[in-house]
C-alpha cells in the first residue's frame, strides 16, 4: 500500500511546517497560522520535482513580501531523512523543491517487492461501494452505449478495488413495467405470424422489431408447437416471457462475460414487487408527507427538494412508474444492504433523472451525497472516415458482439476508456483492427511483449533477473531511465486521483505515457551490452516496467502478451 508521490508530498509539508515554525520561533516571522500547505508538480521540469506557493499564501498574514518569506521558509529547511536535495525561490515567491534520485531507487524497490500488487492503495479503508452499471432493457442485444458503459463501469470498479474499497458490481434487470408488457407484446404477434401468417395479426408499431424476437418464437414453436394458440392473451404473453426473457439475459450475461466483465450480483426489478419492497417503499412516501394524489395518479413532492416539478410514481391506472421501482431499488441499496457509497452509470440523455434521484434518496431517510451518477456520452462509430451503424457481418445496427468480432476485447475496452465520461467518443474500427504503433492498445501491448523478449533472450545467455538487494541502482542517471522511473512511480498516485474522480482514462493515457518512455529508454540505452553492474540496474528497470504495464492492463482487462 506505497504511494511515493504522497509519501513526497508529505515528506516536502512537514519540512515546510518544521521550516515556518522554527522562522516564526526565531522572530523572522510574526505569528500566523499557514493553513494547508498544497504540494503541486510543475509544469516545467526546470521548475523542480514539486513546488508550493505558500509564501505567496502567507503574505498578508505574515505582513511580508512573497519572495521574502520564501527565502525565509527556504533558510530554515532542514533536509535531513527527506529526498531533497535542492529548494529554490521562483517567480513571484513560489519555492521549488529538486529531489535526489534515492526516491526513484526506492521506488524500484517497491515494485520489485510488491510486484502484481504495485499500485494498490488505502483510501477507501474497506468502504462497502457498489458500481451498477449496464442494466440494459432486458428485450433485446447490448448495443454501443451498452458497450461504453461496460468498460467504463467495470474499470471503475478495478479502480476503486484497488484503491482499497470493498466493491460490489450490480446489473439492475428492468424485467417489470412497460418494457416487459411490450416485449410480451411482440412474442405475442411473431408467435401467431410465424404460426398462421404475417396476416394473422398485425405487428404492433411501438414493438420490439429486433430479428432474436422472430429467433426466440421459432424457438418456442420447435418445443411447444401451437399449444399456446387457443389460450386467452394475457396468458400467451405470460409464458412467452417466461421463455424469452431468461434467454436474453443469459445471452447479455455471456456476452458481457466475453466482454470480461462479471458481475457479482443480478437484481430483479420484478423481486421489489415480489417481496414488498416497492409497496413498503410508498407507504414509507406517503407517511413522510413526500406524495399526493392528483388527477387519479399518486405525485412525488420533488418540488419539495428544489426541483422545478413533481413527478408521478403510480400513474391513474394503478401501474407504479419506473421511477418508484427505481426509489425502491435505491431504498434497498441503502438501507437494506447498508452500502456506504452508491454509484450509478447512465447514459447521459439521463441527466434530469440525477436530481430527481438524489431528492427520493434524501425522501427515503438516506444521504444523497453518497450516491454518484457517472454521465457518460454517446459512442460515434467510424469505418472508412465515415460514420457507421452497421454492422459488416450482418449489415444491421452494430452490437456489442458484432464490435467484439471485429475489433477484439482489448481494443474495445481500451478505446472506450481513452476518453473522459463526459466527453464524446469516436470510436475508429479501422484502427482498432490495426496491429501497427497508431493503434494505442497495440502500441502499448507491444511494449510488454518488447520487454519480455528482452528478458527471454537474457535468460537464454544465462542472464537473469538479478536480486535487487545485489544491484548498484545509482548507475541509472541517463535522462530517459530518469524519466522512465519517475512515471513509474506515479502509478499508484494515478489510482489515488482515477478513484476519487471516478476517471479510468487516466489510467489508459497513463500506461500509453509508460510505453512511450519505455520506447524511448529502449532506443538510448543498450541492456545486454552495457557493463555488468549498468546491464543488471537496467535489467531491474526493464522488469519493474513490465510489472507496471501488466498491472496497468489487468486493471483494465486487457492482455498483456508476451509474444507479438
Amino acid at each position: 500500500m506505497t504511494n511515493v508521490i504522497e509519501i513526497l508530498k508529505c515528506q516536502i509539508s512537514e519540512t515546510v511546517k518544521k521550516s515556518l515554525a522554527k522562522a516564526i520561533e526565531k522572530g523572522e516571522l510574526p505569528e500566523f497560522e499557514a493553513g494547508e500547505i498544497v504540494i503541486e508538480t510543475p509544469r516545467e521540469k526546470e521548475h523542480g520535482d514539486f513546488s508550493t506557493n505558500i509564501a505567496m499564501q502567507s503574505a498578508k498574514a505574515a505582513k511580508k513580501a512573497p519572495r521574502q518569506i520564501a527565502d525565509i521558509i527556504i533558510q530554515n529547511m532542514d533536509f535531513e531523512g527527506t529526498y531533497i536535495e535542492k529548494v529554490e525561490t521562483a517567480g513571484p515567491g513560489f519555492i521549488n523543491f529538486y529531489l535526489n534520485n534515492l526516491w526513484l531507487y526506492d521506488t524500484l524497490k517497491t515494485i520489485q517487492t510488491m510486484k502484481d500488487k504495485y499500485g494498490e492503495i488505502n483510501i477507501g479503508k474497506g468502504m462497502k461501494v457498489m458500481v451498477e452499471f449496464v442494466s440494459a432493457n432486458p428485450t433485446g442485444p447490448l448495443h454501443m452505449g451498452n458497450a461504453r458503459g461496460g468498460a467504463l463501469g467495470d474499470c471503475i470498479a478495478s479502480v476503486l478495488s484497488k484503491a482499497g474499497y470493498d466493491v460490489t458490481r450490480e446489473y439492475y434487470i428492468n424485467d417489470a413495467g412497460n418494457q416487459i408488457e411490450k416485449f410480451g407484446i411482440s412474442l405475442e404477434a411473431r408467435y401467431i405470424q410465424l404460426l398462421k401468417g404475417e396476416d394473422a395479426v398485425e405487428f404492433p408499431e411501438d414493438g420490439y422489431h429486433g430479428e432474436d424476437i422472430i429467433e426466440h418464437m421459432k424457438d418456442y414453436i420447435a418445443i411447444h408447437g401451437d399449444k399456446l394458440l387457443n389460450v386467452d392473451s394475457e396468458q400467451r404473453r405470460k409464458e412467452l416471457v417466461e421463455f424469452a426473457l431468461p434467454r436474453n439475459i443469459e445471452r447479455i450475461r455471456t456476452g458481457l462475460e466475453s466482454y470480461g466483465v462479471k458481475f457479482d450480483v443480478w437484481f430483479s426489478e420484478q423481486s421489489l414487487y415480489d417481496n414488498g419492497e416497492l409497496q413498503e417503499t410508498l407507504d414509507l412516501l406517503k407517511n413522510n408527507g413526500y406524495t399526493y394524489e392528483k388527477d387519479g395518479a399518486i405525485w412525488f413532492k420533488a418540488t419539495e427538494f428544489g426541483l422545478e416539478k413533481d413527478e408521478v410514481i403510480v400513474r391513474n391506472n394503478g401501474i407504479p412508474t419506473y421511477f418508484a421501482s427505481d426509489i425502491a431499488y435505491h431504498r434497498n441499496k441503502f438501507l437494506k444492504r447498508k452500502f456506504d457509497w452508491v454509484i450509478n452509470l447512465l447514459g447521459a440523455d439521463h441527466h434530469g433523472h440525477v436530481a430527481r434521484m438524489k431528492a427520493a434518496v434524501k425522501a427515503i431517510g438516506a444521504d444523497p451525497d453518497k450516491l454518484d451518477v457517472v454521465l457518460f456520452q454517446l459512442v460515434r462509430l467510424y469505418r472508412n472516415g465515415e460514420i457507421t451503424r452497421m454492422s459488416k457481418r450482418t449489415g444491421k445496427s452494430i452490437s456489442l458482439t458484432d464490435l467484439l468480432e471485429e475489433v477484439g476485447r482489448d481494443a474495445a475496452r481500451y478505446f472506450f476508456n481513452t476518453k473522459a465520461s463526459g466527453s464524446h467518443l469516436d470510436f475508429d474500427l479501422d484502427l482498432a483492427a490495426k496491429k501497427s504503433d497508431e493503434n494505442p492498445v497495440f502500441y502499448v501491448q507491444y511494449a510488454h511483449a518488447r520487454i519480455c523478449s528482452i528478458l527471454r533472450r537474457l535468460e537464454e545467455e544465462n542472464i537473469k533477473i538479478p536480486n535487487i538487494d545485489s544491484v548498484d541502482l545509482g548507475k541509472l542517471v541517463a535522462k530517459e531511465e530518469i524519466e522512465l522511473m519517475k512515471k513509474l512511480a506515479e502509478y499508484p498516485e494515478e489510482i489515488r486521483i482515477a478513484a476519487e474522480t471516478l476517471e479510468p482514462s487516466r489510467l489508459t493515457r497513463y500506461v500509453h505515457d509508460v510505453a512511450g518512455l519505455f520506447h524511448s529508454f529502449y532506443y538510448a540505452c543498450k541492456v545486454k551490452d552495457a557493463e555488468e553492474a549498468l546491464r543488471d540496474a537496467r535489467i531491474i528497470l526493464v522488469d519493474s516496467t513490465r510489472i507496471v504495464i501488466k498491472n496497468v492492463l489487468d486493471l483494465l482487462s486487457i492482455s498483456a502478451p508476451e509474444k507479438m
